[in-house]
């Protein structure tokens, strides 16, 4: 066996099943497209399953990739072992109903064994297979394996619920008895340990399991899959002869490097292993557009985030370094995923302001904490010490770290009560699993061809090939079906309207029509062209933006989501601040130049997708592409694109973005339209806008129906219109503040310009006296006034609402509270003041007149 860096491990899997006809497949996005059942890909399988479940057929039926994924089911438990990790890297290869058992075992030893390739020593290789797979151990014999070195387990065989399943066979190798004395009974019995460690799982798909049924009674899969995975790590860590995955060149650097910042020397503390794990998560995930949050995927990468700075306080590092950690990451891993550089600037910053929110989080935490164990005591219930994971984000195990210094308990059962509660309404967020229409079996079945000439062609003499309950398929069609966040034509087929058009897993087009056909028919499609022009412009303007957004705001800011339809384009984008209006202004006036200053031809060809990388042709994250791609070149923009599009950016006429928005953390959208009447077409995005106007002319109308409002700006057509109508709102809400207090001044200079006339008897100096409807702050203005006018020893006013009676009042001889407390007593109100400076209420109105009788009688 030789020794091997992970990148020479990766080219030797990838290389030797290329020469057994596979087509290599780029590792997915970590992030899972179009399955929400998945929060992140957990395995070298997972973006396949179209290819395994039917709803898509493969190029080639043989594939192989080395797919990077992450699984947080056990993240308590990295660093705790060897060999737990959050992010991991699983190679694979994969056969869709050609190769079987035979092949996948034989090339399979082929590639350990063979010098050629990792030249592992066979004595040194053990397998397990089910025991009742004959057919596999045979093979196993067939080769040459040792007898003894063939172990069979009833654990071996592959069952999720119901649907394809088989046995397996798992591949350990033997690191010595210096890793543990005991024998292959720790395979037979599966008991943890160090010595025997399983590099590979081989599945053999090839029954269909169905509740109710015995095993052994299953029927056999018409099509029969290969379905493998072995891990990188566990590979590098016994190619590199390394006690466990954590000291090989996949995390290693990163280590070496915490021992720097730390000065503390790396002697196996999970501290290091923790951190190393989870930078690597961050980095990969965060570079493939997750961004950091409180809920779904974001929650997970808050929580490792959060996690290893905890680690990192164990090792002294009290300030932020994991964004330190990034280019250790980059530097490792951009090898084989080059992806990583162009993300690295952006990730780190993410990262590090995320660790300086989470140093502030502690601060916080530290305080609420501290607040609680002052409120309950010696022991913190469950629910405080899950507010404090889950609103401030502090660690539980802080919290019992600091629990145990003050000597207090947690109700650590409390917590876990809590947490489950929380998982679990996170598990039914990401939605169940559910069969789709384009799985069914009719649609599976259907492989006749036909074909798409929508772009060259509006309408077309065709012919019904198929008729499903859901709508006809046509031999050849100018409607374009929804993909590629562009939605479908409109139009008739001989004249009754197309409501829907969609794929069908063999690429066929569903034409949900509202009339009735047969098998056979010929049809007149004819696809509206209006509503077809506005598309393409609205989606060629979309690439335009998308390319601007790079210049203006970083090449980080990649396409998190896209529809362009008649209406308009709408863009999602992953971005680290919310952007000024001068930045969005700029990326308006920056597409308008390629449109109207400075037009572009927009070239369409097919190419290799080798050769669209090299022009710099931009792939959309997470999509997978065929071996021959569509490129839309404009020049200043290149991108993969099966859409429909202009010949010539001027024909887009003109481009307004109509709406910026955060629709997540990190996750930005922005919507906009082309065309022509833009001034129209912006008007109808600011509906809210002009609610709010309207909701506050009608306020200061109330006030004064006949003065005269500030000018509304004029309508350009543009996001400047957008600026300049908030901008107009806050005028507006100065405007009726200022006229309010013009209104209230002049209400009080009117009632403090004619006291004589709240005044029965000058005389008097024990007076009550009624008002109506006098402002609420004027009426104290009006007591002191009067009360100086009079020259009282006690004064009582009472102002009458249709709502309620406020009472206030003023004496010199130090005896205001007790009248009040009267006179609230006496009516059902409340109230209280001073000796000299009393007020109080009531509601109950009716009581008021008695009240004033009485509260005479006393004065």
């Amino acid at each position: 066996m030789k020794y091997m860096t992970a990148k020479e491990i990766r080219e030797t899997w990838l290389n030797f099943f290329e020469s057994k006809g596979h087509k290599v497949e780029q590792s997915a996005s970590l992030v899972p497209q179009n399955d929400p059942t998945l929060l992140w890909i957990n395995a070298g399988v997972a973006p396949l399953k179209k290819y395994f479940d039917g709803s898509e057929k493969p190029t080639n039926p043989r594939l192989t990739n080395v797919q990077k994924c992450i699984r947080t089911n056990d993240i308590d438990n990295v660093g705790k072992t060897a060999r737990h990790h959050t992010f991991f890297e699983m190679l694979g290869n994969f056969s869709i109903g050609d190769y079987f058992k035979e092949d996948a075992i034989k090339w399979g030893f082929e590639l350990l064994t063979d010098p050629k390739w990792f030249g592992f020593d066979q004595d040194k290789l053990y397998i397990t297979y089910y025991p009742e797979d004959e057919d596999a151990k045979n093979i196993w014999l067939s080769l040459g394996v040792d007898p003894t070195h063939l172990i069979p387990r009833a654990d071996n065989f592959w069952e999720i619920g119901s649907g394809p399943c088989g046995p397996d066979t798992e591949i350990y190798f033997d690191r010595g008895i210096s890793y543990d004395q005991r024998g292959v009974e720790l395979i037979e019995e599966d008991i943890e340990n160090e010595r025997y460690i399983e590099i590979w799982n081989i599945v053999f798909s090839q029954f269909n399991a169905k509740e109710g049924i015995e095993r052994q009674d299953y029927k056999e899969l018409p099509s029969k899959n290969i379905d493998t995975g072995a891990g990188l790590e566990r590979f590098a860590c016994v190619i590199q002869q390394t006690e466990t995955n954590f000291e090989t060149d996949l995390f290693y650097p990163v280590i070496k490097h915490i021992e720097v910042l730390s000065n503390v020397k790396y002697e196996g503390q999970m501290a290091f292993k923790v951190i190393a794990d989870h930078i690597k998560a961050l980095v990969f995930a965060i570079s493939d557009g997750a961004m950091l949050s409180n809920e779904g995927r974001g929650y997970v990468l808050r929580r490792l985030l959060r996690r290893a700075v905890k680690y990192g306080r164990k090792l002294g590092l009290t300030k932020p370094f994991l964004h330190e950690l990034v280019d250790d990451v980059v530097s490792m891993m951009g090898v084989f995923y080059e992806g990583l550089y162009e993300t690295q600037d952006i990730v780190k910053k993410l990262i590090l302001k995320e660790e300086e929110k989470f140093l502030e989080t502690i601060s916080d935490g530290e305080k609420h904490l501290m607040d609680a164990i002052e409120k309950e005591g010696k022991e913190i219930s469950g629910e405080t010490a899950f507010k404090l994971y889950d609103t401030y984000g502090f660690p539980i195990e802080l919290t019992l770290e600091y629990a145990e210094e003050h000597g207090v308990v947690i109700d650590i059962e409390g917590f876990k009560k809590a947490l489950m509660l929380q998982k679990e309404r996170s598990r039914k967020a990401r939605g169940k699993s559910g069969s789709m229409k384009a799985q069914e079996e009719a649609y599976l079945k259907f492989t006749e061809k036909s074909k798409f000439i929508g772009y060259d062609y509006l309408q077309s003499e065709s012919k019904v090939i198929k008729v499903f309950d859901d709508g006809i398929v046509l031999d050849q069609t100018p409607f374009y079906a929804t993909s590629g966040g562009q939605v479908n034509d409109e139009g008739t087929i001989n004249g009754y309207q197309v409501i829907d058009v969609m794929k069908l897993p063999h690429g066929q087009f569903l034409h949900k029509v509202e009339g009735e056909f047969e098998e056979g028919d010929e049809v007149l499609a004819i696809v509206d062209a209006k509503k077809r022009l506005k598309t393409i412009r609205n989606h060629s303007a979309a690439h335009l933006f998308h390319q601007a957004i790079k210049e203006i705001f970083g090449k980080h800011a990649n396409q998190q989501g896209s529809q362009v339809s008649p209406k308009s384009w709408r863009f999602d984008f992953n971005h680290f601040e919310t952007e000024s209006d001068d930045k969005i202004i700029e990326i308006e006036n920056l597409v308008r130049h390629y449109i109207i200053e400075k037009p572009l031809d927009v070239i369409i060809r097919e190419m290799p997708i080798d050769e669209a990388r090299k022009i710099g042709a931009m792939a959309l994250f997470g999509e997978k592409y065929g071996d021959i791609v569509r490129v839309v070149d404009m020049d200043w923009s290149k991108e993969l694109c099966g859409g429909t599009h202009v010949s010539n950016t001027k024909e887009i006429i003109d481009f307004a973005i109509c709406s910026y928005e955060s629709i997540g953390s990190g996750i930005y959208r922005m919507e906009g339209v082309t065309g022509v009447d833009l001034k129209s077409q912006v008007k109808s995005f600011m509906e809210n806008l002009f609610n709010e106007i309207h909701l506050i002319e009608e306020k200061i109308h109330k006030l004064d129906e006949k003065v005269h409002l500030p000018n509304r700006p004029e309508i350009l057509g543009s996001y400047q219109d957008i600026i300049n109508y908030r901008g107009y709102i806050e005028e507006l809400k100065l405007f009726a503040k200022n006229l309010e207090k013009e209104l209230q001044l002049k209400k009080q200079q009117d009632v403090l310009s004619n006291l004589d006339a709240f005044i029965k008897d000058p005389n008097d100096k024990r007076p009550v006296i009624v008002t109506h409807d006098v402002d609420a702050k004027v009426l104290k203005q009006l007591t002191d006034a009067l009360f100086d006018k009079i020259k009282a020893e006690v004064l009582l006013m009472i102002n009458i609402t249709p709502e309620k009676a406020t009472f206030i009042c003023k004496s010199d001889l130090d005896n205001a509270n007790v009248i009040i407390k009267e006179a609230t007593r006496l009516t059902n109100g409340s109230g209280g003041g001073r000796g000299q400076m009393a007020q109080g209420g009531t509601q109950e109105l009716d009581q008021v007149d008695e009240m004033i009788k009485k509260v005479k009688e006393m004065l």
